[in-house]
């Protein structure tokens, strides 16, 4: 609405000066005054003509990749990567067109909205590129919608725009950090646990339960040919085992059980859960994951694929929106929990609350672990009375500061 009222004044203004101009050379004459007017009818017909400047057919494509990776960004963008996007613009026509000013926008599934602004001066072709680099990128879904562009007159008294549709989606997922070996955890647990750290060495059967990566050392009867020959890459058969070990991951999505910065707490819990995950489902360990918010999500240990799929997704996209506490949330799910399991529990959760958890999973017949978000380092410590109880009945604490240190933690540099 403000730019019609703008366009209308401009105009009036204009209206104005050849009014003006037409009285002098009709009252005035002589040779200045019919030069000042069929100037004035020039440069009205250039500003005329800029209506039809081929802005409007605007077409062009967009293209992007992880910054310092080759490969596609949708195969690869984790959080805390940035996009760089190249977009390529062709402008049809002949009209003259000083630069071009492109507007780009990408929007979160949550509905934020980031915006980008780039210009080019057109070629001979009338033709030209402009990139940009994102900011650090959160998880979730992002989508680039129809791309904007914009031309004005050498005088800058008018603006054209054209759009093309570029729409694109893609997904930025968990950040995660390999692991060794879980030695801490070793230590500290018995029973059913102490089996799925060391998965690899349970007897295999000959019934085929998938596709895994390709490890060095397989043997060639062990190569699944099909979907190497599919991927381009090298893929192993992999077999069922005669006890299949379960792990399940408690990801606590209540907010007020992770210390100030919540958000930033929060994504470290997602990333360790991410991180464990993965290293579990690679060793052929049968990973589930329980997670309460306003809806509960039960995702019951399984290997494969299929499996690390689904984890993942559901990872990209959850938030900590769980209207109650941890301990009131893993209640709802009591019918779900198979006794017999190892869980891990992943939680910024202290204290009573913390005892109250621990002791409930126990009594339900699983083996707890607790990896606590702790607090950033330099901040006052609290009461670790609650920790060392927790320890002395062998429920293992471990604490988890930075997604980095989670190795060193997991291998007994961070337990209680």
């Amino acid at each position: 609405m403000a730019k019609e009222i703008t366009d209308k004044r401009r105009w009036v203004v204009i209206g104005l000066i050849y009014t003006t101009a037409l009285f002098y050379f009709l009252f005035q004459g002589g040779k200045t005054a019919f030069m000042l007017f069929m100037i004035l009818n020039l440069l009205l017909l250039y500003l005329l003509l800029g209506r039809w400047s081929g802005i409007g057919k605007v077409y062009g494509s967009r293209s992007y990749k992880q910054q310092g990776a080759s490969a596609h960004a949708e195969q690869s963008l984790t959080a805390g990567s940035s996009l760089e996007v190249q977009l390529t613009v062709r402008v049809p026509g002949v009209y003259p067109i000083p630069y071009v000013l492109v507007r780009d926008r990408l929007y979160r599934h949550n509905g934020q909205r980031l915006d980008f602004e780039s210009s080019f001066v057109p070629n001979w072709k009338r033709s030209g590129e402009v990139v940009y680099l994102t900011p650090p990128l959160q998880r979730g879904e992002y989508r680039f919608h129809s791309t904007q562009c914009l031309s004005h007159d050498v005088f800058g008294l008018f603006e054209h725009s054209g759009r093309f549709g570029s729409e694109a989606v893609f997904n930025v997922m968990p950040q995660t950090v390999p692991l060794r070996q879980w030695h801490g955890i070793q230590r500290g647990i018995r029973g059913p646990y102490s089996h799925a750290i060391a998965s690899r060495s349970s007897k295999e059967t000959t019934q085929i339960n998938g596709v895994r990566e390709y490890l060095y050392g397989d043997r060639l009867s062990r190569v699944h040919w099909n979907a190497t020959a599919k991927t381009g890459e090298w893929k192993s058969k992999a077999f069922e085992r005669e006890s299949l070990p379960r792990t399940i991951i408690i990801l606590d999505r209540y907010a007020g059980d992770y210390p100030a910065p919540s958000g930033d707490r929060f994504e470290l819990a997602v990333s360790a859960a991410a991180s464990l995950l993965e290293n579990g489902l690679k060793g052929d360990t049968a990973m589930g994951l329980l997670s309460v918010g306003t809806q509960l999500t039960m995702l019951q240990p399984k290997s494969g694929l299929e499996q690390r799929s689904a984890v993942i997704k559901h990872l990209t996209f959850v938030e900590a929106d769980a209207p109650h506490t941890v301990y009131k949330s893993i209640l709802k799910a009591d019918s779900m929990l198979e006794p017999g399991s190892f869980a891990v529990l992943i939680s910024g959760v202290t204290g009573k609350e913390a005892i109250r958890s621990m002791e409930w999973l126990f009594r339900k017949g699983l083996t707890p672990c607790l990896l606590q978000i702790s607090k950033p380092a330099g901040q006052a410590r609290q009461d670790e009375s609650w920790r060392q109880l927790l320890h002395s009945r062998g429920w293992p604490v471990f604490s988890l500061q930075q997604l980095q240190e989670l190795p060193a933690v997991l291998e007994g540099g961070g337990g209680a």
